[in-house]
């Protein structure tokens, strides 16, 4: 009882602070006159309401926050925050279900950039804004966000961090205290946000879409202002600008972070998943546009390498973002693009799926495995780079990918089970759990995923919200040991 209690009181904080994000839709509406304003003045009201009745509640069982309460936090805090981020979106959509506005707003937060919504082109420009904001906020974390604040209302955030931060690689510090380093991140986070709004209004956008898709592509989160995403603006320029970006919000944020305080790139060069990442993703860009050349999708090759550059990068990173409908390409590149988005980003992104630092290790294994069959008496621990991996985060690893293709194979048959064709159910949920966006056949880039029952949407925003965390925090507390003291 108490450590629900407490818990509570810390979800009460965070609700409190998180009320403050209603403070930007709203000047955006006083500014496009959208009439919106007082729906975003009610949902802060209730938000914060809501957070000071929690934190009140739970405040006199104030403790110590163990490391079993962090993952209790982080499921408690991505699962709720979603549902208090539903009520500008049902308010805005006139017969927008309590179902759809969760799957938006879990979208939105896990960094999916799958949509329920059509007419986004006519939305008040500051629910268009929400939907990005949550984009933003999601790709850091609400977790990591709350670490860098809380600590001012007296709760400790050590334990909130380790439970969210992603990849096998956790115990890894930018700066000695966790607050600092939660802050840190942050600043580089918007300082190159700042710098792909800047890019994006001079390559074109108007300022609007300039925030909404800087907020979107540095969240690697596919939401945007438009139905036809990027084919709208049907630019090179822009594309070329998102595509930089892209990559960059692909890498991990603490090389990021080195560089910027190195003033200079070896941070990159030191950084064992930069290059494979790269090498992979650009190098199956120029495969995939030779491929649909020949393949006559398009009549020149530079016409090709456009379309399949854009897409791919965007597949490749999880962010979702589109400028052309890949469901029509011949069926191998739309796979290859989904296979891409489970394995390609770094740990430390903003992006999801396996993340390059496990395939690294897994694929180590493989040849370690491989080597010690015709060597059975030797020694050879594995290495990337010049760093030994432990034999326990090679078992982390391996237990990770066994249950995150768990969670495919039971989550693609329940789409099944329910009506779903299978193309669409695998690549649904494959596209969901890698926080990627758009999947194929009826859920591709030319349509959404208003075509789901009930039933199906929340299956979809389970998987969004399994892959955000990397299915073991939550998948953690169902477990007999977790509750044994």
């Amino acid at each position: 009882m108490t450590r629900t209690l407490t818990l509570i009181r810390v979800f009460g904080a965070m609700l409190l602070v998180y009320s403050l994000a209603d403070v930007p839709p709203i000047l955006v509406s006083l500014a496009y006159r959208d009439g919106m304003t007082s729906h975003f003045v009610q949902d802060m009201t209730v938000t914060a309401t809501a957070g000071l009745i929690f934190y009140l509640i739970g405040r006199p069982f104030e403790r110590e926050l163990k490391a079993k309460d962090g993952f209790l936090l982080v499921v408690m805090a991505w699962t709720g925050v979603a549902a208090f981020s539903t009520y500008p979106l049902m308010s805005a959509i006139p017969g927008l279900s309590f179902t759809d506005a969760y799957f938006e707003a879990m979208s939105g937060l896990s960094t999916t950039g799958a949509t329920v919504l059509t007419g986004l082109d006519q939305l008040p420009a500051s629910v268009n804004f929400w939907r990005h904001e949550l984009n933003w906020l999601g790709g850091m974390g609400i977790i990591v966000l709350a670490v860098a604040i809380l600590p001012v209302l007296g709760v400790g955030g050590r334990q909130m961090f380790m439970a969210e931060t992603p990849g096998p690689m956790k115990d890894s510090k930018l700066t000695p205290r966790i607050t600092e380093t939660a802050k840190n991140l942050w600043l580089i986070y918007a300082g190159i946000t700042l710098a792909c709004l800047l890019s994006l209004k001079l390559a074109g956008m108007n300022w609007l879409d300039a925030v909404c898709h800087a907020f979107s592509v540095m969240g690697l989160g596919g939401f945007s202002t438009h139905d036809a995403s990027i084919g709208y603006f049907d630019s090179p320029a822009i594309e070329f600008v998102l595509i930089f970006f892209m990559l960059i919000a692909g890498m991990n944020f603490a090389t990021h972070f080195l560089a910027f305080n190195a003033r200079n790139l070896n941070p990159y060069r030191h950084d064992i998943e930069v290059t494979p990442f790269l090498v992979l993703v650009l190098g199956s860009c120029a495969g995939i546009a030779i491929y649909l050349w020949q393949q006559g999708t398009y009549a020149s090759v530079w016409t090709a390498l456009r379309y399949a550059s854009f897409n791919l990068v965007s597949m490749a990173t999880d962010c979702g973002l589109v400028s052309t409908d890949f469901n029509q390409w011949p069926i191998f590149a739309p796979l290859w693009m989904l296979f891409l988005s489970c394995i390609s980003v770094s740990t430390g992104s903003t992006g999801g799926g396996i993340k390059m630092m496990r395939t690294l290790i897994l694929l180590k294994q493989s040849q370690l495995q491989m080597f010690l069959l015709t060597h059975p008496s030797s020694v050879n621990p594995l290495k990337l780079g010049h760093m030994v991996i432990s034999e326990n985060i090679i078992l982390s690893v391996l237990g990770f990918i066994f249950v995150y293709f768990m969670s495919i194979v039971i989550l693609t048959l329940l789409l099944i089970v329910s009506g779903l064709d299978l193309e669409s159910a695998f690549s649904a949920i494959l596209a969901c759990i890698n926080n990627a966006g758009p999947g194929l056949n009826k859920v591709g880039p030319a349509t959404n995923y208003a075509i789901l029952t009930d039933f199906q949407t929340w299956i979809c925003a389970l998987s969004m919200f399994l892959g955000r965390i990397e299915v073991f925090t939550a998948l953690i507390i169902f477990t007999p040991t977790f509750w044994r003291k």
